[in-house]
């Protein structure tokens, strides 16, 4: 070994000794019982197993499990099972050793905890969309089974996202849309905030780079003054709080840069208009665990003594938590600078409780028999998940989506006929809530009694509403009910009933064409079904056979004519199977496009590296297609989607539909650039409001057509008591010059918001 070998291995073996020391202290620090030489056995099995072997970054791999059983450690607070199982969660999926080596090593709970892991190894999504959603029922599986499993899988997805720097663009877009779509939402669901808003905000800078740094650098630009805005609000509070001897702390919470811009996105409205940026969260020592409620209405009482409070901004999360445990009391207080505070009062438990979720909740544990509000709401939970994974789900993106609306949501309390108090998703309506009751009480809902008043099933839920539902035996499920949900549970079942009904519809279509073919002298074959669906306006076999099993469909005479006419006609035999919309064919690649049987000239394919970012310029543009759904133009961020027959289609990066892509075909991302030099024309539609005045149309034909030399693609407006909206489609080539026209409409006398809309 030559000298700079040599340092090299002591570099990083001094790197890794103080990596591992770190844990121990951290460890030696929390109140969980000490198990040192457990943790010290996992460590060195860890290290042997994975020595040699590099990460991306170029540190030694064992870094890996370490910085993984440091977030279980000291952010989450898990204990000595969880910390070696995060040291050794690696060691089965990239060495020879087994989980039976690990269970003789270290017992049966480890290695079923590594077990877990190992499954759901290589990210939740691999290459196909069914092997996603395997591998994620499998996450699902598993961590019903030990809560402990997704918590470290979380911890490790948080140390990707920590070095995820050293990954390709589009692995930075998989790994990152894979993180908002799932990651973050679980860690939020179990109540990790800290860990889920670290994790949006990683995602948010790898997605939106340039979006990042600017919301970054705006935040440290007014941090100066927020600093002296917090310190002069909560002087009069530290006052009164210290009259009423409470050991307390007082901290400033500063709104992060995804939630900033989250809300700058869904509302319109620029940076500067971002009022709620600072917040003020009061943590305390309550008198005893009996007094611990009270203790928050007695600072809340002496804080509004000071402030006038926002009348529609309390919320009261004490005696009825969030599903995740969360518990608080919140309020919107006036400052004496004029300007609106959030409040948040919490006891030291509760605190733990929200940044830390169902894991701190062990630490409070008394013995077994507790059944406090957040282990009930997690069992209640899991149960959940448990009835979805029961029930198969047709695709990995439905199976996905209907996961996805079970974690992230609001809440609000609903009142049942005997008074018993239910929480509920907000924007929820009386058909989930008869789902969210019984199966069988949701498939049979007709309307319900809210407040005693009778209204349809469609009708969304208000916090306090008593809810009564009514229903009839003679009901049946429609396809349109799936529009009247929005819970998990209800999409769920709803599908589940949809899809046993479509299945007996396509099994009596099946029967009628058979009987349809013997009455009318025909050999049937699937060359006469493709035709018939076609003639029929039907995608699929499967959808034609159901509408003739309902009735939607009947066969006639001029179904015998099409057939007929279609069997003499060789020429139309062979041009038709060309545009059958569910021929089968194998996933082209991009290293080796096929050409359609049919006809060798009738698909072009474009060639692409993945690997290697694709620059959008005028010469290859014409091969590539935009995404209608958000309409990407020179200067988004954007991704491209490499489809089956190797067509690049691009999207922005905050795209709707990109964000699933992401999630269910990940590794048909590819990194794409802009490089048109302004000789493109782009469509982009803005969205304007304002004060209706006479001219005011010719003032933006004048600004847009005259001033700028802008082609105006289309102009709608409409105007009801002295307050107009109106869309514009302009033809532009870049978002430089979109800014530029924004910049100049907004001048216009009377118009109050112009912004971008996909």
């Amino acid at each position: 070994m030559d000298d700079d070998a040599m340092r090299q291995a002591q570099a990083d073996e001094e790197m890794i000794s103080a990596a591992y020391q770190r844990l121990i202290n951290t460890y030696l620090a929390s109140p969980h019982r000490k198990k040192v030489d457990l943790i010290s056995r996992a460590f060195n099995f860890a290290k042997q197993a994975h020595k040699g072997v590099r990460r991306l970054s170029g540190e030694p791999y064992i870094m890996h499990p370490l910085a993984v059983a440091q977030i279980v450690c000291g952010e989450i607070g898990l204990g000595s099972t969880s910390i070696c199982a995060a040291l050794l969660h690696d060691v089965v999926e990239d060495t020879d050793y087994t989980v039976e080596d690990l269970t003789n090593i270290f017992g049966d709970k480890i290695a079923q905890i590594v077990d877990g892991l190992t499954k759901i190894s290589g990210g939740i999504f691999g290459d196909k969309a069914s092997a996603q959603a395997e591998s994620f029922k499998k996450l699902l599986l598993t961590m019903s089974d030990d809560i402990r499993v997704i918590l470290i899988k979380i911890s490790d997805r948080l140390h990707n996202m920590r070095t995820l720097g050293s990954q390709p663009p589009h692995k930075q877009y998989k790994i990152a849309g894979e993180t908002l779509y799932i990651y973050a939402p679980l860690a939020h669901r179990l109540g990790l905030n800290l860990i889920k808003e670290e994790l949006e905000d990683f995602s948010f800078r790898y997605e939106h780079p340039e979006a990042y740094e600017q919301i970054c650098q705006q935040l440290d630009e007014i941090r100066p003054h927020l600093n002296d805005a917090f310190r002069t609000f909560i002087q009069p509070i530290r006052d009164k709080l210290d009259k009423l001897g409470l050991h307390y702390d007082i901290k400033a919470r500063i709104k992060r840069p995804y939630s900033i811009w989250t809300k700058m996105q869904n509302k319109g409205v620029k940076f500067e208009e971002i009022y709620d940026i600072l917040a003020v969260r009061i943590i305390f020592d309550p008198h005893s665990s009996d007094t611990e409620i009270n203790d928050c209405f007695q600072i809340y009482a002496a804080c509004t003594s000071i402030y006038k409070a926002h009348p529609d901004r309390f919320r009261d999360w004490l005696s009825n938590p969030k599903s995740n445990g969360y518990q608080a009391l919140h309020t919107t207080l006036m400052s004496k600078q004029g300007r609106w505070i959030e409040l948040q009062i919490r006891s030291r438990r509760m605190d733990d409780m929200a940044e830390r979720g169902f894991a701190a909740h062990w630490k409070y544990k008394e013995g077994e028999k507790d059944t406090s509000a957040s282990e009930t709401e997690l069992e209640k939970w899991l149960s959940t998940i448990k009835e979805i994974l029961d029930d198969p789900q047709p695709s990995a993106m439905d199976f996905l989506s209907t996961i996805k609306l079970n974690l992230y949501s609001s809440e609000i309390l609903v009142i049942t006929p005997k008074g018993e108090f239910k929480t509920m998703p907000a924007g929820c309506t009386a058909l989930d809530f008869a789902f969210s009751i019984h199966t069988v009480l949701g498939t049979h809902c007709i309307g319900a009694k809210v407040n005693h008043q009778l209204v349809p099933i469609s009708y969304k839920l208000k916090s306090g509403d008593q809810v009564e539902i009514l229903t009839s035996n003679t009901l049946r499920v429609e396809p349109s009910w799936i529009k009247f949900v929005t819970t998990a549970k209800a999409k769920n079942k709803i599908e589940v009933i949809l899809r046993r009904q479509r299945r007996e519809q396509q099994k009596h279509g099946e029967e009628m064409f058979e009987q349809w073919c013997k009455d009318n002298d025909l050999e049937q074959n699937s060359q006469m079904l493709d035709r018939l669906a076609m003639y029929h306006l039907m995608e699929t076999r499967e959808e034609f056979f159901a509408a003739l099993g309902s009735g939607a469909v009947t066969l006639g005479e001029e179904d015998l004519h099409t057939l007929k006419s279609f069997s003499s006609s060789k020429d139309e035999s062979r041009s038709w199977t060309r545009y059958i919309p569910f021929y089968k064919r194998k996933r082209q690649t991009s290293q080796q496009p096929q050409q359609d049987e049919a006809d060798s000239s009738a698909e072009a394919s474009l060639v692409i590296d993945r690997k290697k970012p694709l620059y959008l310029s005028e010469e290859n543009i014409g091969r590539v297609s935009i995404c209608p759904n958000c309409s990407p133009i020179p200067g988004d961020e954007v991704l491209g989607y490499l489809d089956e027959q190797n067509r690049v289609i691009v999207h922005k990066r905050n795209c709707s539909i990109a964000n699933r892509l992401k999630n269910v075909d990940g590794n048909h991302i590819l990194a794409v650039f802009w490089d048109t030099h302004k000789q493109m024309s782009f469509a982009a539609t803005l969205h304007m409001e304002g004060i209706d005045r006479v001219g005011i149309i010719k003032s933006l034909t004048d600004v847009i057509t005259e001033q700028l030399n802008v082609n105006v693609h289309q102009l709608s407006i409409a105007a009801r008591e002295g307050i107009f909206q109106g869309d514009i489609e302009l033809g532009v080539h870049d978002t430089d010059d979109l800014d530029v026209i924004i910049s100049n409409l907004q001048k216009i006398d009377g118009i109050e918001k112009v912004k971008r809309v996909s």
